[in-house]
């Protein structure tokens, strides 16, 4: 069974188009943070240090999308639920469900890898095989 961890969300009006719903970028802003928040409540240390230890600078995305099922607003305590539900060799997907009260609002899905700076280029990024230690605390 994987582990399916919660990243509150306070909707702010910010966040939310002249309609008064959440503009749907938003939704990619918070899987991404509930992505980092996921690895955090698993014990990975921040990219930073895993940059210095293992040469691992995040984890990018490589594929996105969200299936939208009922607008939110301002005011909104929602919650992303993300887990982990495929292992690759160097790929990975996520599913986030992003809640109000329980209530389905969209769900999300993310493809990414675990990257180092490329060799050659430092400029550019490379995917690794995923570490088996960190797939172990996360599943």
């Amino acid at each position: 069974m994987s582990k399916t961890i919660i990243y509150p969300v306070r909707v702010e009006f910010g966040d939310c188009d002249p309609a008064g719903i959440v503009f749907f970028p938003n939704f990619f802003r918070w899987y991404d943070a509930a992505s980092r928040n996921f690895f955090h409540q698993c014990g990975v240390p921040p990219w930073r240090e895993t940059e210095k230890t293992r040469g691992i600078i995040g984890t990018p995305v490589v594929d996105i999308s969200s299936r939208f099922v009922r607008p939110a607003t301002y005011g909104d305590h929602v919650e992303v639920h993300s887990t982990i539900i495929e292992w690759n060799d160097k790929t990975f997907v996520m599913r986030h469900e992003l809640k109000r009260d329980g209530e389905l609002l969209c769900e999300g899905r993310d493809t990414r890898v675990f990257a180092i700076r490329h060799p050659d280029d430092p400029n550019r990024i490379k995917a690794i095989a995923i570490p088996q230690d960190i797939r172990e605390m996360c599943s």
